[in-house]
């Protein structure tokens, strides 16, 4: 999972996400505060951490407009900790607000809620995409009348590209993706799935979806 960090204090930004990468979560960052809202929106992260004291303009504007263009879920993370900053933080979008000094356990504790509850909500809408309907809660994909039944590795691996389409995803996010099943996952494992879900894709009369690109990925 992806996490970007608005913060401009770098000896704190420093310091989370030496933690959160310690979790094994990627973590992203920009000193460009002037644009950090295009920056942030445009990094597809699955989850922002949100400073409200920022240069430019404060975490309440930065809420504000993010959530005007993305339902990226955000979790203001500040030292202002009066209810008026939590209520006002809320009605602007946030999902979450957490204070500093923070507990690391609560902390990491949030992020997992909101990620978790933001995969399940995902899966349970449809995708589509030149035809192709991929419906996460039923785990199957439809094309011109016609249906196959995927696994749920293949499930995964077809969502991501779907979501990504027109962009190249490699072959290491896609088994990162595959790891949340908690399965072993290797460079074989992808394959094969790959192989399986070009086959039931083609079967149904969507052949040749997913693109490989030498040496880079998949895309469609």
């Amino acid at each position: 999972m992806k996490l970007f960090i608005i913060e401009d204090d770098i000896v704190l930004r420093t310091e989370l996400i030496s933690l959160l990468e310690s979790y094994n979560y990627s973590c992203e960052t920009s000193d460009n505060f002037k644009n950090i809202i295009s920056e942030a929106v445009d990094s597809n992260a699955d989850l922002i951490l949100l400073d409200i004291n920022l240069p430019y303009y404060d975490g309440y504007h930065v809420c504000r407009e993010i959530r005007k263009i993305s339902d990226v879920p955000i979790m203001v993370v500040t030292s202002r900790n009066n209810d008026m900053d939590e209520l006002m933080s809320m009605n602007l979008g946030a999902d979450d607000f957490i204070t500093k000094p923070y507990n690391i356990q609560i902390l990491l504790a949030r992020i997992a809620a909101i990620l978790k509850r933001t995969n399940q909500k995902n899966y349970s809408s449809e995708v589509e995409y030149k035809g192709l309907t991929l419906s996460m809660a039923k785990s199957t994909v439809y094309y011109e009348s016609k249906e196959a039944e995927l696994t749920k590795n293949e499930l995964r691996i077809l969502s991501v590209l779907m979501q990504n389409a027109n962009s190249i995803i490699s072959r290491d996010d896609l088994m990162d993706e595959l790891w949340q099943s908690d399965e072993f996952v290797d460079d074989n494992t992808l394959t094969v799935n790959v192989n399986r879900l070009r086959k039931k894709l083609e079967e149904i009369g969507a052949a040749d979806f997913i693109k490989t690109k030498r040496g880079q990925g998949y895309m469609i």
